[in-house]
């Protein structure tokens, strides 16, 4: 019956507060270990399937290829600012032509089947 003693005394000098923060700042690092891995992987799904994208063709103005016509006059409306305030931040905006001169980048490839090389030798 002498550890019970042993056991209670510990108890009451504040063991058991620290066991707790012990146990509860295991529990926290542990969760944000957990959490770093859950977002890890949820990166790298979202990387593999950006990877697996093929490039969209944009000119410099941002726009897609489809936009523009075989002289490379874009069609797509912008907002073009009309006002400034003393920053010499865009207060109000009125609708404009964008005014690119032409779609710039690598043409978008079509998709190309090739045999695996082996060696046959």
């Amino acid at each position: 019956m002498q550890w019970f003693w042993w056991v209670f005394i510990f108890f009451m000098v504040g063991g058991f507060g620290w066991i707790a923060d012990t146990g509860r700042t295991a529990l926290r690092t542990r969760h944000e270990r957990r959490m770093e891995r859950v977002e890890a992987a949820e990166r790298e799904r979202r990387e593999i399937e950006a990877a697996h994208k093929p490039p969209e063709p944009v000119c410099g103005c941002t726009h897609h290829l489809a936009k523009h016509d075989k002289q490379g006059k874009c069609h797509e409306s912008v907002e073009v600012p009309t006002a400034w305030d003393a920053d010499k931040k865009p207060v109000s905006y009125e609708r404009g032509t964008c005014n690119c001169q032409q779609y710039v980048g690598p043409q978008p490839l079509s998709q190309v089947y090739a045999d695996e090389l082996t060696d046959l030798a």
